[in-house]
């Protein structure tokens, strides 16, 4: 990678730290409301599959050692291995996922929605998984914990992201 996309790359990073830190828990589920989402939807549709995905795995990295970047500043292993961790990991695949269809796609609005719709979806898939696995919840228990009450949230970020991106992509 060239040293801009590096730079790119830890800054999209830190930019999923500041939006996963200020989160509004929910009394009836262990998965907050924050801003994260919007940050992976950002970074794979500026830096691509790649790029997208390396700025998720130093977040990742970063929270697994401990640093207090995941939501309501809590960090380590601990978090990766509880009930939200799938979704924490999600991000990688959902920022790979992003930038992938998107440069199959081509940029424009649509596509820029249809790349983070599909990202949103690995994200949900790994997340409700581990989620099920930790909890040890059924399907229908886990999609009304950890996905419901999210849709209409995730839908505006996409949304807002999709006009970031077409308007971001020439600058970067």
């Amino acid at each position: 990678m060239k040293t801009k996309k590096l730079i790119l790359c830890a800054l999209f990073a830190a930019l999923t730290a500041v939006c996963s830190m200020i989160s509004i828990p929910l009394p009836f589920t262990p998965v907050p409301i924050n801003l994260a989402t919007l940050s992976v939807f950002l970074a794979g549709g500026l830096l691509g599959s790649t790029g997208g995905a390396v700025s998720q795995l130093v977040y990742v990295i970063l929270g697994a050692i401990g640093l207090p970047v995941f939501h309501s500043f809590t960090g380590g292993l601990g978090i990766l291995t509880g009930p939200t961790g799938g979704y924490i990991i999600g991000y990688v695949a959902a920022a790979w996922l992003t930038g992938f269809v998107i440069e199959k796609l081509g940029q424009g609005f649509y596509k820029n929605i249809a790349g983070m719709a599909a990202g949103l979806f690995a994200c949900y898939i790994l997340g409700t998984l581990w989620f099920m696995h930790v909890t040890s919840s059924g399907l229908t228990a886990a999609l009304m914990l950890c996905v419901v009450p999210f849709l209409l949230g995730d839908a505006i970020k996409i949304f807002v992201g999709a006009l970031i991106v077409k308007r971001l992509h020439k600058f970067i």
